[in-house]
């Protein structure tokens, strides 16, 4: 039920936010309202768990996805599936995992949800073994909300950047300005770390709270005709409380930061796209039990887009099911 809630508040919120259009420069942004954006995709999608000190990375089981989707009237919709011939070293017979990453970039805003509900790891850079260890018990709950400001929104366009629903003419750069929130929980059947290994101290579940402001800069760089070169970076420093259930609570807060990066690179123009974009997210969690951890999402995709313009009779017929229309009609 929560799942379901989270897919249903993402379309809302992002979907409302997109909606809104606000004045632009057309020197520098071109936008592209009346032609359907058709993708197809390459992607993957990671939250990975690592521990500085010993130096331990818990990965997923994830896959690399294969997907369609389009942008029409404001509207994004994309869908990715595992193929078998993409995915020949995963894990057979592990847990389900399940991962909502949401990056949105409506004019003068840069936002970014997650629900991510991990379950399975594979161990590396054990220090005392070269081989693999599978934790099956592992789980990792994270969810998180950033957004910030745009200064010079009416001139950059990440859209453009990211669906190509916009292109960029000119170059631009941006400043900008936010907040982040993020509620992340921890958990297995035994000891995360081997006790050979943790001399300092060591917990079996935790949970964490972080929040706080972020600034950064972003910017795109436009050369050639239609080539574009786009990225942001971005730190936040925030106030961070964590709870552990190790023989018994330990609460801790403290002062932590991390980073935002997006980089983006390809061709985008009237009728065709061919991109490739990555979004990562550096996450330093609040220490337990003198242990020090970050959470480490990432997002990366390849995308071959098609754009054309429908006929009037296809426009009319889709106005009256946009979902965005619907959803604003509803709340009106």
């Amino acid at each position: 039920m929560n799942k379901v809630f989270l897919v249903v508040f993402f379309l809302f919120s992002f979907g409302n936010l997109s909606a809104q259009d606000l004045g632009y420069d057309t020197a520098y942004i071109e936008k592209s309202v009346d032609k359907l954006i058709f993708r197809t995709y390459v992607s993957r999608k990671f939250t990975d768990l690592r521990f500085n000190d010993p130096s331990i990375r818990f990965e997923p089981n994830s896959t690399l996805n294969l997907g369609v989707g389009f942008t029409y009237q404001k509207f994004t919709l994309n869908l990715g599936v595992p193929v078998s011939f993409l995915n020949l070293n995963t894990q057979e017979n592990w847990p389900r995992f399940f991962d909502l990453q949401s990056h949105a970039y409506p004019q003068n805003w840069v936002l970014d949800l997650f629900g991510q509900f991990y379950k399975g790891y594979i161990v590396h850079d054990y220090p005392r073994s070269e081989e693999q260890l599978l934790r099956k018990d592992l789980q990792v709950l994270k969810l998180g909300v950033s957004a910030n400001y745009l200064f010079n929104g009416d001139k950059l366009s990440l859209k453009a950047a990211f669906h190509q629903s916009e292109i960029q003419k000119k170059s631009a750069f941006s400043p900008m300005l936010g907040f982040e929130v993020y509620r992340a929980k921890v958990s297995g059947d035994s000891l995360l770390i081997p006790e050979e290994s943790s001399p300092r101290g060591n917990f079996s579940r935790a949970d964490f709270f972080h929040l706080g402001p972020s600034v950064g800069l972003a910017g795109t760089l436009v050369f050639g005709k239609g080539f574009f070169l786009s990225g942001s970076a971005s730190g936040n420093a925030g106030l961070g409380f964590s709870k552990a259930d190790q023989d018994s609570d330990s609460r801790e807060i403290g002062i932590n930061t991390g980073v935002f990066l997006r980089g983006f690179v390809g061709y985008n123009g009237e009728k065709f796209s061919i991109n490739g974009n990555y979004v990562f997210k550096n996450l330093n969690l609040n220490e337990v039990n003198s242990i020090s951890q970050e959470l480490n999402t990432g997002n990366y995709r390849i995308n071959l887009v098609y754009k054309f313009s429908p006929g009037p009779k296809f426009n009319r017929t889709y106005s009256k099911f946009n979902p965005l229309q619907i959803i604003q009609r509803m709340f009106d």
